[in-house]
């Protein structure tokens, strides 16, 4: 499949503000079942781009607008092809579990095991474990547990924006049990290392099938699961939608949780509030192109806000960052 993602984001500050320094994790990654084709940045103000792979192999750009500026828009445009997974197993047999446990696995996946930032244990999750039975599915083959955790968590929550934001812990939607996808993920990824599962935090876009039963906003950022099983490797599962991970589903970026891939992330100096507009569209493309190592660079477009300040004349303040729904 041959999609097409833009991602336009829209920094507006109340009165203008003296340098803007940012990062983003928007562009697609190349994997086996995912080739790059082309991507574009294009920002306005106009700013000199830089960029670097961060620990988990992201591709991110980094740039500063040093003049005063009112507004900061962040266009970002990408052609992505996809394919299907490979067909998984039935189920495995119970002797995964401790090849779980084999020094390999815990060595080369440290970074996804440990309980840490939005993903650690609290009374809450533990009651929504007990709740729902869900260290009984530890007596099936991981596969199988971990097919049945998805569905759980998919049938436990409803689907709802503005219930919980870009920081919120786990612990809001597990009283709520209402939020989005980035809530959700963290949820899973969370009982899935409890477990000893390694299990990262996917940042990307979704082509979504409303028709088909999706619930995520197609005009937001989406994220998901990746688990690791030796016999199978990484495995997505989108607890969203109760689906796995397939070639509708486009990767930005890997980590522990949405604090290492954040769509966008910088600071600003100033003492003027900031809002925030985000928008997204993922569409099929009409025809390939080249294949880029790193970046096009090259005016702009909006949707939907909120925003916050920290006090502290002339420091640098923290950009709102945009929720994955």
């Amino acid at each position: 499949m041959l999609l097409e993602v833009r991602h336009v984001t829209r920094y507006h500050y109340a009165a203008p503000v003296r340098e803007s320094l940012m990062e983003v994790w928007m562009q697609p990654r190349k994997t086996p079942q995912q080739r790059l084709t082309s991507f574009d940045l294009e920002l306005d103000p106009a700013a000199q781009v830089f960029s670097y792979a961060d620990p988990y192999g992201n591709a991110v750009y980094h740039f500063d607008v040093p003049h005063p500026h009112d507004q900061l828009t962040i266009t970002a445009r990408s052609v992505v092809e996809t394919t299907v997974p490979d067909p998984l197993p039935e189920a495995l047999d119970l002797g995964e579990w401790d090849r779980l446990k084999s020094e390999s696995v815990l060595g080369d996946n440290f970074d996804f095991l440990r309980l840490q930032g939005f993903c650690i244990e609290t009374d809450a999750l533990r009651n929504f474990v007990a709740e729902r039975g869900l260290d009984r599915l530890r007596e099936q083959d991981p596969l199988t547990a971990l097919r049945r955790l998805s569905d759980v968590i998919y049938e436990a929550f409803d689907y709802e924006p503005g219930v919980t934001d870009a920081e919120s812990p786990i612990d809001l939607a597990l009283s709520a049990r209402r939020g989005v996808c980035q809530d959700f993920a963290h949820i899973m990824i969370t009982i899935c290392r409890s477990w000893g599962v390694p299990a990262r935090y996917v940042s990307g876009y979704l082509f979504t099938d409303r028709d088909g039963g999706d619930r995520s906003d197609p005009e937001a950022s989406h994220a998901w699961v990746e688990v690791f099983l030796p016999s199978t490797r990484w495995i997505g599962f989108d607890p969203t939608n109760n689906s796995l991970a397939g070639e509708r589903h486009v990767s930005a970026a890997i980590g522990r949780d949405y604090a290492d891939v954040p769509p966008s992330r910088g600071v600003y100096k100033g003492e003027a509030e900031s809002q925030l507009a985000v928008g997204v569209n993922v569409r099929r493309a009409r025809a390939t192109s080249g294949e880029p190592e790193f970046i096009g660079l090259s005016s702009p477009s909006f949707a939907r806000g909120g925003g916050r300040r920290r006090p502290g004349s002339g420091a640098f303040l923290l950009e709102r960052q945009q929720q994955q729904q």
